[in-house]
C-alpha cells in the first residue's frame, strides 16, 4: 500500500509503483493501463492523484495518454540496421584490458542484481527463459559525475562469478573475459532515445524526462554464442558516439 504519512507525495508513489509493475513486465509495450477510476479505486486515492502519477510517468515517456481512448505503454521504435566492417570493431575488450574510452564503460558502482523480467527484450535477445537469467545493474560515473545507467543480463549461475572480478576490472566484458577465458565481441549494438524515468532520474542527477541516450545490444563469444544482453541509458548532454566505418 501507498505510504500516507511519509515524506514522498502519494501521486510520486503511485507513478513509481506503476514503473515498477511496468518494469516487471505486467503491462507490456503497447498494453492499455487501467482507467484513472479503477487505479484510484485499487490504490484508495482519489482520482487527482492518479492523474499526477500519469503526467509523471508521461514525462519520463514510459507511457502515452491518447485522450479519449486510454493510457498506453509506450512502444519500441522500429530498428533501422546499419553494416559496420565488423573488423574495425568487433572485439569488447582485446584482451580482458581496459575498454579505449573509460567515460563510456568503466563502471563506478555496481548498483545490485535481481532476478530477470518475464518476457523483456534480454530474454528474446539470449534466446533463454527469464528463470535461467539474471541482472546487474552499474552506475558509470567518470570524475563523480553519473553518465550512465547500465542493465546487463546474463546467465545466473554466472553472476555469483563476475561480481568479483567486476568489482576490480570495472568493465563487465573484461570481468567476462577473466571468468570464462576467453574474449567477449560484439554480435550487435542499437542507439535509440528516451526520457529518464522515475527510477533512472535521480541515479543519474538529471528531472525526470531529461533525455537519455540508448545503447544496447548483445555480446557473445568468438563462436558466436550469445553472452549477455546489455541496455545503458546515458545521459544525452554527456555523450556522443561516432561510427567510423573504414579501418
Amino acid at each position: 500500500m501507498l505510504q500516507r504519512h511519509g515524506t514522498v507525495p502519494l501521486y510520486l508513489q503511485l507513478a513509481q509503483r506503476l514503473q515498477r509493475r511496468i518494469d516487471a513486465g505486467e503491462f507490456g509495450a503497447g498494453a492499455a493501463l487501467p482507467s484513472e477510476s479503477e487505479l484510484a479505486a485499487h490504490y484508495s486515492v482519489n482520482r487527482l492523484t492518479v492523474r499526477q502519477a500519469m503526467g509523471e510517468l508521461d514525462r519520463a515517456g514510459t507511457i502515452e495518454i491518447r485522450r479519449g481512448i486510454g493510457t498506453f505503454v509506450r512502444t519500441r521504435v522500429p530498428q533501422v540496421s546499419v553494416h559496420v566492417n565488423p573488423r574495425s570493431q568487433a572485439v569488447d575488450v582485446p584482451d580482458g584490458a581496459p575498454p579505449p574510452d573509460p567515460r563510456a564503460a568503466r563502471v563506478e558502482r555496481v548498483l545490485g542484481t535481481a532476478p530477470a523480467d518475464e518476457g523483456g527484450e534480454a530474454v528474446r535477445a539470449l534466446a533463454r527463459p527469464a528463470a535461467e537469467l539474471g541482472r546487474i545493474d552499474t552506475l558509470v560515473a567518470p570524475d563523480g559525475r553519473p553518465l550512465a545507467v547500465c542493465s546487463y543480463w546474463l546467465a545466473a549461475a554466472l553472476v555469483p562469478e563476475v561480481l568479483p572480478a567486476l568489482e576490480a576490472t570495472a568493465n563487465l566484458a573484461a570481468a567476462l573475459h577473466q571468468v570464462l577465458g576467453h574474449p567477449v565481441e560484439y554480435d550487435w549494438r542499437a542507439f535509440s532515445a528516451t526520457a529518464a524515468d522515475l527510477t533512472d532520474a535521480p541515479l543519474l542527477g538529471v528531472p525526470t524526462g531529461h533525455p537519455l541516450l540508448v545503447r544496447e545490444g548483445v555480446s557473445c563469444t568468438p563462436d558466436g554464442t550469445p553472452l549477455y544482453f546489455v541496455r545503458r541509458r546515458i545521459r544525452g548532454d554527456a555523450l556522443r558516439f561516432v561510427l567510423h566505418y573504414r579501418d
